[in-house]
């Protein structure tokens, strides 16, 4: 019982995989705003030079 006491506790303060997993989270929230972002400047930038091409 005694090495599965220490191992539980080593494991309750060691926090680095958890903090690497909320890194990896927003990492991946901060590419999903990203790509959002650019698909809709891309739609509307497209938009805007096809109406310029057609006054012109």
């Amino acid at each position: 019982m005694i090495p599965y006491l220490m191992t539980w506790l080593a494991l309750k303060t060691d926090r680095r995989a958890v903090t690497a997993l909320e890194y990896g989270m927003i990492a991946a929230l901060i590419a999903a705003v990203i790509v959002g972002t650019v698909a809709t400047l891309g739609t509307q930038l497209e938009n805007a030079f096809s109406t310029v091409s057609n006054a012109l």
